[in-house]
């Protein structure tokens, strides 16, 4: 389904533009560079943003008040706005958080499956009213600026990202990623837009080749948090941080045909921020492109919005952190996540300026941009977002779209004798699996905090609550988290859920994609106390399974559906048809990865892109 379209379109408005020519002509250089330097909320104090004239804050996974709540989500924000706005000149901050899929850092808030599977229900005008609830959320706390959507075409399903993209194929995240930017930047009836979407990670972050992160960071030292000083075994083991945020070795027109169009339609669809990549082209990091970021993206494209640079991203770029300031600022970033030390950042641009490293054109260019969104987004007549939508945060409203977001993003791929749907009058069933009954599990990365955490780490409805809340009171539910059965229970069907501990970014880069021992087992186990085997396999991207594949007598792909599990009980037992049709091919080995293998390899895949059984 295509997108219905937002109820208004947002156009830059003159007047607005003037007022904007006013506000820089009375500003100082430390006000400018105070707006392009965006802090981590808890590396701040509140009278420091208006002390430094501070443009941006954030919080990053896991940048959560304690408790926390929605409620105090919004206080923990406006404590940091008050002060901005008793500046000289009253420029409100923007606050900006990674609500990936949904306001996930917030407990209480409903959280929507990832892009993955997002893009497995190939429904576009669903995935837009996600972005309209993720707003509501969003403003409901004070957040204006969501980090979202990743448009990255990830060709190498070891990434730990992968699950950030919609899709292998370029088409399909370019409709996806236009459908959440309308729905986030929905405009008003004033004609003002709700939430700031922002386009990442640019450019061809989802072309990184495998290892290479490993040689960039022997090239320049590694001063990202996230990254440096990670146990060598760790990495050797598993294959931690070999992909992520390394170099893409593609030449420019492969990287305009298969990695560009997702920005040039969001673009289009008036998207506001684009967030720059870690990973490396042509030699440069992306935060040093002057290329990429001015001539292609500003000048090229028309982009007139703001560029923001990633977590530390400008870090990378020199051992010097003065070179790094004047090469990021100088290749076309307009913001700044530092996200730490804000004074040595904010003293060290003042200096880049005042020794004409720098140019004030630059620098006006910059500021005049982040103005231009704050406007865009009525930052300045409400800054503190809407009180009215807290009660909204988690609703039963919103967690029915989640619901329905489940149900449409599973991919049956195997179903023999019709082993699905389920009758719900089974006089027993068999249930296997930790990821059967765990919230954290079926969230995954970016879910409360950025690794994000097994148990139940927030609200929301387990696959088994499902089941249980759908079967016949008088069918009795077997469940082992080993499926270790005793030897007299015997079933018509038993449901495996296999799954994946939760990850994000380059802990998630993984040597070896097939399905782990203890998991080989929890199939094994319960197949011999049932007549069918119904496997669910909750991951982030497709696993090696092909041995496995002749146990299961139905395979089901429920990628990471976040907090309403009970959207999968909804398909298994037939209430609602299976439609998922699958946006990742998925390898019979490990020899048919990365994509660039699958295309040269004698063998077809265990599954192609679109594969997916339709149930009636």
């Amino acid at each position: 389904m295509s997108p219905s379209n937002p109820k208004k379109t947002y156009t830059r408005s003159p007047a607005i533009e003037k007022q904007i020519d006013d506000l820089l002509a009375k500003m100082t250089l430390e006000e400018k560079v105070g707006q392009i330097t965006m802090v981590e909320t808890y590396s701040i104090e509140p009278e420091q943003v208006s002390e430094y004239f501070i443009g941006g804050l954030l919080s990053g996974g896991g940048g959560n008040p304690d408790p926390n709540t929605p409620e105090n989500w919004r206080k923990m924000v406006t404590d940091l706005q008050k002060p901005a706005l008793t500046t000289r000149l009253g420029i409100p901050a923007i606050y900006g958080s990674d609500a990936v899929h949904g306001h996930n850092n917030v407990k209480g808030a409903v959280i929507f499956p990832h892009n993955i599977a997002l893009g497995a229900t190939r429904d576009a005008d669903l995935v837009q009213r996600i972005g309209q609830i993720t707003a509501k959320e969003c403003l409901a706390t004070s957040v204006h600026w969501a980090f979202a959507p990743a448009v990255s075409v990830p060709m190498d399903v070891r990434w730990g990202r992968s699950y950030e993209g919609f899709s292998q194929d370029t088409d399909l995240v370019s409709e996806m990623g236009v459908a959440l930017v309308q729905g986030l930047q929905a405009t008003s009836d004033a004609g003002h837009m709700n939430v700031l979407a922002c386009a990442k990670h640019y450019l061809a972050d989802g072309a990184t080749e495998w290892g290479s992160k490993r040689a960039l960071a022997e090239a320049v030292p590694d001063t990202n948090t996230a990254t440096a000083g990670l146990s060598e075994q760790a990495e050797e083991d598993l294959g931690q941080w070999q992909i992520d945020q390394g170099i893409s070795k593609i030449d420019e027109a492969e990287l305009r045909a298969k990695h560009l169009p997702p920005y040039i339609a969001a673009i289009e669809a008036g998207v506001q921020t684009v967030m720059v990549s870690y990973s490396s082209w042509g030699g440069l990091k992306m935060h040093a492109q002057r290329y990429l970021l001015t001539d292609v993206l500003k000048q090229e494209l028309g982009f007139d919005g703001l560029v923001v640079s990633d977590w530390m991203g400008i870090d990378q770029i020199d051992p010097d952190f003065y070179t790094s300031v004047v090469t990021s600022i100088n290749a076309g970033l307009d913001m700044i996540m530092v996200p730490y030390d804000f004074r040595r950042f904010i003293s060290t641009l003042l200096e880049a300026v005042q020794n004409g490293d720098i140019s004030q054109e630059r620098i006006d260019d910059a500021v005049r941009r982040i103005l231009r969104v704050k406007f865009a987004v009525n930052l300045f007549e409400q800054p503190f977002g809407d009180e009215s939508l807290v009660a909204q945060v988690g609703s039963s409203v919103h967690r029915a779209v989640a619901r329905e977001a489940v149900r449409k993003s599973l991919v049956l791929l195997k179903n023999d004798a019709d082993s699905l749907p389920l009758s719900k009058d089974l006089p027993a069933l068999l249930v296997a699996g930790q990821g059967a009954n765990d919230i954290g599990i079926q969230c995954g990365g970016w879910s409360i905090t950025w690794q994000g955490e097994v148990g139940a780490t927030t609200t929301g409805t387990t696959l088994l609550d499902g089941i249980r809340d759908t079967v016949s009171k008088n069918t009795t539910i077997h469940y082992a988290l080993d499926g270790a059965f005793t030897a007299d229970i015997h079933t018509e069907v038993g449901i495996a859920v296999l799954h994946v501990p939760p990850y994000a970014e380059g802990f998630g880069d993984r040597y070896d994609l097939a399905l782990s021992n203890d998991q080989i087992q929890l199939l094994d186990n319960p197949r011999k106390h049932c007549n069918k085997l119904v496997v669910i396999l909750i991951a982030g991207r497709p696993l090696i399974s092909t041995e496995q594949l002749p146990k299961m007598d139905a395979l089901v792909m429920a990628w990471l559906p976040g907090t309403e599990g009970n959207g999968v009980a909804d398909v298994l037992f037939g209430d609602y048809p299976f439609t998922g049709k699958l946006p990742f091919y998925w390898a019979r080995s490990m020899e048919q990865i990365p994509y660039a293998a699958m295309q040269t390899h004698p063998e077809k895949p265990l599954f192609e892109i679109g594969d997916g059984i339709t149930s009636s």
